[in-house]
């Protein structure tokens, strides 16, 4: 059985971001621009796009219980959080590991993981890994080499559908990953294989490590590429949700199905914008700038200080 939708999906876009930022004024820094860009993209997957069905794992996230192996049977993968395998339900692999604060507060707002379950994030012997890896919740594969998860992910949906399965695979990714020759080896082997039961959400955010895209590795014209190696590609608003709506349902018989999420790094919070483009990840260097970000970004997703002095 599926969870039901129980909230509308721009108040879980919302409530991802309020999470996101607590946990960061909480804890002195976190992946604040990954918040404000995947919002809509994961609030729109997990309260409508995904057929998931009951978790499988405890709601208070479990410690580490090792690698998996025929000599481990304690261990697990964190896709437990979206339900079992089942041939009708949907899988979803997210490919970019760092996202993990944000995959989190997801699975929390949509009522897969405890309310208090950020209270496990990137302690000694957790499974709430700071850099998702397998067993971190909402994670299925370690992907912490970018451009790896694509890959994995159009195995699984090769095997589905040669099984006649009728669940799709779901995969997130981010557009430093069209950086890696890898992503681009897929998507031919996907075209040429007539992988079609595959859907690809891209936060194409603008955004690295080393800042913005277009400084380190532009991609030039990204859909004109994709389509060209045999893929359908949907460039859409990635705030905008009934762009997600129409461009997932708008696959193709044997072609893999890309949608170009083009999204802002500071959605929600334009405070951020101070800091463009160095928005990777957000630490702050020195109280009194803790304190400017806390009173502008507070203000801005109308969260109560008080919930924020809350440890």
């Amino acid at each position: 059985m599926t969870i039901a939708n129980r909230q509308r999906t721009e108040d879980v876009a919302a409530g991802i971001r309020r999470r996101v930022f607590v946990h960061t004024m909480r804890n002195n820094g976190g992946y604040l621009s990954q918040a404000c860009s995947a919002a809509e993209s994961l609030a729109f997957l997990y309260n409508e796009a995904l057929v998931l069905g009951e978790p499988t794992l405890p709601k208070t996230p479990l410690p580490f219980a090792g690698v998996p192996s025929s000599k481990n049977p304690d261990a697990f993968t964190g896709a437990g959080y979206h339900g079992a395998f089942a041939p009708e339900y949907d899988r979803f692999i997210v490919s970019p590991a760092h996202y993990a604060l944000v995959i989190y507060s997801a699975l929390i707002q949509v009522g897969r993981m405890d309310e208090n379950a950020l209270d496990h994030f990137n302690r000694d012997g957790g499974s709430v890994e700071m850099i998702g890896a397998e067993h971190s919740p909402g994670m299925e594969v370690t992907t912490g080499s970018l451009a790896q998860g694509l890959s994995m992910a159009s195995g699984i949906a090769w095997a589905r559908k040669r099984r006649g399965e009728p669940g799709k695979v779901w995969v997130y990714m981010s557009d430093g990953e069209f950086q890696e020759g890898q992503t681009w080896e897929c998507l031919a082997a996907m075209s040429y294989h007539g992988i079609d039961n595959i859907r690809v959400v891209v936060d194409v955010n603008g955004q690295q490590c080393d800042g913005a895209m277009s400084s380190v590795l532009d991609l030039g014209d990204l859909p004109a590429r994709i389509a060209s190696f045999g893929a359908t590609c949907r460039s859409i608003d990635g705030h905008d949700l009934q762009a997600f709506r129409a461009a997932a349902n708008s696959s193709e018989a044997r072609r893999p199905l890309v949608i170009l999420a083009n999204t802002s790094p500071y959605e929600g919070m334009p405070f951020l914008k101070k800091r463009f483009p160095r928005l990777h990840y957000v630490r702050f260097k020195s109280a009194e700038e803790r304190e400017e970000m806390q009173t502008a970004i507070g203000a801005e997703l109308r969260v109560d200080p008080a919930e924020i002095a809350r440890a």
